[in-house]
């Protein structure tokens, strides 16, 4: 039977300010992506969201980015390669505290943001993030874009390399995502993105922006916590999935 992992952005909270409600999302995904405080998320909030993901049997991922609190992670930075290792490895090491006392661990990474498209294409910053992940646990999985540099430098340090898709968002006809500025990059019809993730989960494709048909072969499918009713859509995707004979279980 195929299997997809289905994971989400959670705890991008800061203070008072509550951006996803993570819940009532802890109880459909498999993997929650945890922010790990540099585009949002705080102490207490990391607690919270690993002790509730602990609670319920959901992996913790820890959601790395650049320092850019006011602009949610998606400004485009340049960081210096040694910098930007050692904060992967600092917010890897921010959230092992709180999902080890929630008695659960660390289990992979992923980028977020302007980090995570960065490097799809960028050798030095794919290479900083893994020299992070390695700084702080040389077993990690990384979550990524399949055919990114992210993925490839991750196998070759021996990190397991997880490839993901996302539902919700338009692709290119090369397979990258489609900027959110662009027109079209985000697919906000509930049924569309229902369908899309049943395509890519049993045939392993999708539709691009210009309509062509294309290869996106992943182990992990992103449900954004942050999109309006996102939780009664990831319920949606949820079930159609295993009606449609995938089952949902996390890749670690």
């Amino acid at each position: 039977m195929t299997s997809i992992d289905l994971n989400a952005d959670l705890g991008e909270g800061f203070g008072r300010w509550h951006l996803t409600d993570d819940e009532r999302l802890l109880t459909v995904v498999t993997s929650a992506n945890v922010a790990c405080g540099f585009h949002a998320g705080d102490a207490a909030t990391m607690r919270r969201v690993c002790a509730l993901a602990a609670e319920r049997g959901v992996r913790i991922g820890a959601q790395v980015s650049y320092r850019d609190l006011a602009g949610f992670g998606r400004r485009a930075m340049d960081v210096p390669p040694a910098e930007l290792a050692a904060e992967v490895a600092y917010q890897i090491g921010a959230l092992e505290v709180f999902a080890r006392a929630a008695g659960s661990r660390v289990s992979y990474v992923k980028p977020h943001g302007a980090l995570y498209n960065r490097v799809v294409r960028d050798e030095e910053q794919a290479a900083a993030v893994v020299a992070g992940v390695l700084l702080a646990d040389d077993a990690l999985p990384v979550l990524g874009l399949p055919g990114s540099r992210l993925l490839e430098l991750a196998g070759e340090a021996g990190l397991p390399p997880v490839p993901e898709a996302f539902a919700d968002r338009a692709y290119t006809d090369e397979g990258t995502l489609v900027p959110r500025g662009r027109q079209g990059a985000v697919v906000t019809d509930p049924e569309t993105v229902v369908e899309r993730s049943v395509g890519l989960a049993r045939l392993g494709e999708v539709t691009s922006l210009s309509g062509t048909r294309i290869a996106v072969q992943a182990r992990s499918l992103c449900l954004h916590g942050d999109t309006p009713g996102a939780v009664d859509l990831a319920r949606r995707v949820r079930e159609r999935l295993e009606t449609s004979g995938v089952r949902v279980e996390a890749f670690v």
